[in-house]
Formats: C-alpha cells, structure tokens, sequence
C-alpha cells in the first residue's frame, strides 16, 4: 500500500485507543508465540533484541518501531535488558461511502492490518507522543480519554512523516499463516470460521477465500483433519480409551467422533485402531502411523479434506451447552449433530417430497403459543409472527425455506426447505430431505452458504444461530428447548399459516398413543418396569428423564410406562434431559423388566460380559437394542416411528412375570 493511500485511511478512521503499558524484560528473558489481541505499536526505548512477528524477523536497537495486526504471533527473544512500550488500539473506516468506495478497490487492505518495522529518524519525537498518551491513559478520566485519542492522532501523524522521509515497505499481514498457527495450536478448543476471522481481523469471507486460494481447502475443514492425524496417533500408540481420545482432540461426544472419524478415515476408530496393531504385530515393527495409509493424504504441506463444519459436543437430545476451560470464550455444545423433528408414521401423512409448502395468506392472528403467534397481511402476502424477538414479518407463502436442527418440525407439516442443517442417516424422516442441501452441524451453520441460497425464510433454534443469520432474511427464533413437543410444533406452525395441520398431527399422534397403550396392556406389558441405557463395558447411562431422546420421550411421556423405582423417583422430579453414568457391578439395580440399549457402530460387546449377561431382562431375552440415530430424535414424526418399533418388538420379547 502506497503512503498516501495510508494516510487516506487513516483520515477516515474512528479510532479507539485500547491500552497502552511500559514493558521491561532482564537479559536472556523470552516471549513465545504471543498473540497480538488488536492492532498495535511497538516501540522499544532501552536494550536490543530480536522480535519476530508472524515469522518475520527485525533487529531491534534502542528506538525501533514495528506495527503488527491483530492475531498476529509475537516472538522476543534478548540478550540484555530490555524495555519497550505496547500500544494497542481499533480502527474502521467510520464514513459508510468512503469504505464502499475504499473496500471495492482494495478489499481488506487498510493501514490497520499491515506489518512493518523501522528505525525512526526523530525517535524522541515518537517517544513525546507515547509519553503523553501513557500518562493520560493511566488517569483514565473522561477527559483523559479524550486527550488520549486526540494524542493518538499526533502520533499517527509524527509516524507518517518519518515513514514517508523512509520510504518503509509495508507488507499485509498473511491470515493464512495465522490461522494455519492458530489451528495447530488450538484445536482441542472450540474454532470457527467467523471466530477465526474475529480473531485476525478479517471478514469471514475474505478469510476463507485467501486460505482456499493457498491451500485448496476451507479453514475449518483442516482444523478436522488436524484432530483426526492427532486421534490416529493416539489411537495407535496409546491404550487410552475411545472416550478420552475424543475429548483430547475436541470432540466432547465421542459417538460422533466415531462418525466423523469414519466419515475421513475410511473405517471406524476402533476397526482403525485394529487394523493398525494388527499390522504391526505381522511385520514385527513398532507401532507407527501412517497419514497416508488409510484415507486423504496430505498434499502441498496441507491437507485433503471435504467441505462440512466440526465439532460436536454432547450427545442427549437437547442442545444445551456447557462452557470450557479454553484461553477465549470457548463454549462447547451439549449435542451431536441437529435436530428434532416431526410428523406420523401412518395416522398422518406427509406430503411426497418436492411438495410446496402450502403456506396460506388468509389466515387471521393465531396465538399457539406464549412464544410465537401470527398475523397475515392479505394485501401484501406477509405474515406478522410474534416471537421472543419481537415481530418478525415473513412471507405468507415462503418458497426458499432454510431451517437449523428443527427440520422435522418442518418437515411433518409438509414443508421441503432448501436447505438444513445436517440429518443423521438413521432419522426417521431422512428420506423427506433427499436432495435438500446441508449447511453442516446445526450451531455452526455458513452465513456465505445460506446468502448464496437466497432464502425468504430462516428457523433458527438457539440465539446464535438467530444472531447469526438474522440480517440474511426474515428469522425467526423459535426456544425449544423451553417447549413441550406439542408446543414446538404449534409454534412452528405459527410461521407457515399451518396451524390446523399441526392439530391434526397431534390428534392423530395421542390416537396412536391411546392405541398402543391398549395393545401393550392386553399383552401384560404396559404395567411393567423398562430401563434405557447406553454405554459399554466401562460404564453405562440409565436415561432418567423423559426429554433424554433414546426412546425416553415414547416409552416414558407418551406410553407412560415406569421405570424401576431407584430410576423413576428422578424421572418424576427431572424436567430436563438427565442420566446416571454407572459402573457394570451396580446396573443390575437399575434395570428394569425390559431394558432398551441405544448402539451404534463400535459400541463395546456386552455378550460375553457375566454382570450384563446375569441381568434378568438380558438373560430371559428381554434386551432389546434400539439404533442410536433412529432414537436420537424426540419429535412428532420420529416418535410415531419410535412408538412402533417399540410395540412391535416388546409384544416380539418373551413376556415378564
């Protein structure tokens, strides 16, 4: 960038000065790998000693000034005493037709984010400035501020005549490179693509664009890839277990860790982990990984990966997140993958995929819930949708529907959306959403991606999302986690002038209900105790709730079949998803007169284990395994599948006495 177009910008900043302190290191002291939390000066005044910002490497004697951007990786290293002054401040460009106008030339490119190091001819002029503004920052008065600002001014403007006396070289700052660090460094935590950009000061956009045009591959998708190499070395040659690999490489779920392990590895961590020693013991050699052997390789120093977002984090049915210890903000979410979701298994019928969504414009206000209601416009073809953000006016009849984690709701009322969040291959309803495009993990979805689809409408399931996507297109944010079924339902709806239709589903689901109850009593069964786990060898959840998934919501809410009573006395107090994690010598205690296990692929071999196989219900074959994708869901369309299935095989099972 050339001086002068510097000097434009610098015109047309706001600038807010965010702390400025005096530093001093005794000889032979280091900093490594500190990273810069905004755009800053460093002006050393005493000593000398090597600095390295992102790699780069400049000499510093006594009076050396050197600017780096935000996210950039700071490196000192001396030989002697050493003191300098760390300047941090914020900058935009503040007039909106300046920035259009300076944004469409040179994307990206400001004063702001470029690095670069000098030897100031008037260093004492400099050091005036950064004198002033330290003892006026540390007053930290109103009026302080003020002069502080007023202060930072003059000292942009002393540092731009002696750049220009210089002719310094000013070079921008790579974010390839500062994510590609960022990632290898912290990719046990929580990462995003917009946080990345945040975090270096770029849009998520221009982030993702630059290190596609580098590498080949999205940010994201090599951050997966990262933590899959580290589970491959530690699968091979550790004996930790598959639970802990997981959550050493960022995945709190370690059902799906298995998924995406499969998903880019070829096999499941477990047939991986075995084929591995299996061929170390036939060639006779240490336990070594091979990247390349099984799955992508790494190609021009980077690696080859698909394009789908990460990181999972729980695994009961609702999306509650919990937060970590992670250096920044870091939160890590109570869920696998996505959703909930709705509609029949033979009493209602929804519409063959491809469907219009039948949105009707002539229907007056309807209130079917305490969170969402709606109100058409005839002569406009909106709908006013009151909801815990306010109103949100939508189209009468959307077309273009984009729906995170409550696509079954959606689906169930006869609704096909563009687009979703991802769907496990078990769900139910998977077949309604062939063709439909998946914008990845439900909590972490692309706002380029759901631009790109043009939507008229956004259902949104958590404050993030809502945030996230709102200024995309009509949203509207629907709490349901705060929600009965029935509710979400009435509420979703609500959006789409269906409201008569969510009734009937929910008429036809309590005659289902009704019906099969009848059944399982005249059989002898609707009286007797039933347990759902899930675990292995080293440990089992015993499901004590009704709002868990895994059949809990059909077995225990609407069949309202009881547990044992250790088991029932927390079922009838808990409101919220909830589990017991035991250990294989007390189970027994919990198990009722039929027992449900959720598996799934890589779950451990309960057969030849004496305490399982002692239980009464395992014994007498009364065990039966439900599929942890298929039981993962808890809405309408779901639950009739699931109330089947259940029917069908405890009436199949050899009766309790």
């Amino acid at each position: 960038m050339q001086l002068d177009e510097q000097m434009k910008c610098w015109n047309h900043a706001a600038v807010k000065v965010l702390d400025i302190r005096r530093i001093v290191m005794e000889a032979g002291a280091q900093l490594e790998s500190y990273t810069l939390p905004a755009n800053g000066f460093i002006y050393t005044i005493r000593g000398s000693a090597i600095l390295r910002l992102d790699g780069q490497a400049y000499k510093a004697e006594r009076f050396y000034m050197l600017h780096g951007a935000k996210g950039s990786s700071l490196d000192i290293q001396t030989n002697e005493d050493f003191e300098y002054i760390l300047l941090y401040y914020r900058a935009f460009l503040a007039f909106p037709n300046y920035r259009k106008k300076w944004l469409m030339a040179q994307p990206e490119v400001t004063p702001f984010s470029l690095q670069y190091g000098f030897a100031p001819s008037s260093p004492l002029g400099l050091l005036r400035y950064l004198d002033e503004l330290e003892n006026a920052w540390v007053q930290s008065g109103s009026l302080d501020l003020l002069h502080t600002k007023s202060l930072f001014y003059q000292f942009i403007h002393e540092m731009m005549v002696q750049l220009a006396e210089q002719e310094i070289k000013t070079e921008l700052a790579d974010p390839v490179k500062q994510t590609l660090r960022y990632i290898q460094k912290h990719y046990r935590e929580q990462v995003t693509l917009d946080f990345l950009a945040e975090q270096f000061n770029y849009s998520s956009r221009h982030l993702s664009m630059q290190f596609k045009r580098q590498t080949g591959y999205s940010p994201i998708d090599y951050l997966i890839q990262t933590r899959i190499a580290k589970a491959r070395n530690l699968l091979v040659r550790s004996d930790a277990t598959l639970s802990e690999i997981a959550a050493e490489v960022g995945y709190s779920d370690v059902y799906y860790f298995s998924r995406i392990f499969k998903k880019h590895v070829g096999i499941s961590p477990i047939l991986y982990q075995r084929k591995m020693r299996e061929e170390a013991r036939t060639e006779d050699r240490p336990l070594q990984i091979s990247e390349s052997s099984i799955g992508r390789r790494w190609k021009s120093g980077y690696i080859d990966y698909e394009n789908h977002y990460q990181y999972i984090d729980g695994g009961s049915t609702p999306m509650k997140r919990r937060k970590t210890s992670s250096s920044m903000i870091m939160v890590a979410l109570l869920s696998i993958t996505m959703l909930l979701a709705a509609c029949s298994s033979g009493t209602a019928t929804t519409p063959a995929a491809g469907e219009g969504t039948g949105a009707s414009s002539n229907n007056s206000s309807t209130a079917v819930s305490s969170d969402t209601g709606s109100q058409t416009n005839k002569d406009n073809e909106t709908r006013t949708v009151s909801t815990v953000k306010g109103d949100v006016v939508v189209p009468a009849n959307p077309k273009r529907v984009v729906v995170l984690y409550l696509q079954g709701d959606v689906v169930a009322l006869g609704i096909k959306p563009i687009a979703t969040s991802e769907v496990f291959a078990g769900a139910a309803y998977k077949g309604e959403l062939e063709g439909v495009n998946s914008l990845g993990a439900w909590f972490e979805p692309n706002p380029e991606a759901v631009i790109d689809l043009d939507p008229d409408l956004i259902i949104a399931p958590s404050e993030e999302t809502y945030s996230l996507l709102k200024d995309i297109a009509p949203t509207v944010y629907i709490p349901y986690e705060k929600m009965t079924t029935e509710e979400r339902l009435r509420s979703i709806a609500s959006v789409f002038g269906k409201e008569q239709e969510a009734e009937t589903l929910i008429t036809n689901l309590n005659s289902k209900v009704e019906e099969s109850k009848k059944t399982l009593a005249d059989a002898g069964i609707l009286d007797k105790t039933v347990s759902i786990v899930e675990g292995g060898l080293k440990g089992m959840v015993v499901v004590e709730s009704k709002q868990y998934g895994r059949g809990s919501q059909a077995l225990y809410e609407y069949l309202d079949m009881k547990a044992p009573e250790v088991v029932q006395k927390k079922i009838d107090v808990v409101s919220e998803a909830g589990g017991s994690n035991l250990s294989m010598e007390v189970l027994p205690e919990y198990i009722g007169d039929y027992v449900f296990r959720s598996v799934y692929e890589g779950a451990d071999n309960l057969t030849n284990d004496p305490i399982w196989s002692s239980i009464p219900a395992v014994k007498e074959g009364r065990l039966i395994e439900i599929d942890f994708e298929f039981f993962y869901y808890s809405d309408i369309y779901s639950v009739n599948k699931q109330l089947d299935f259940v029917v069908e095989k405890m009436l199949a099972a050899p009766r309790a006495q």
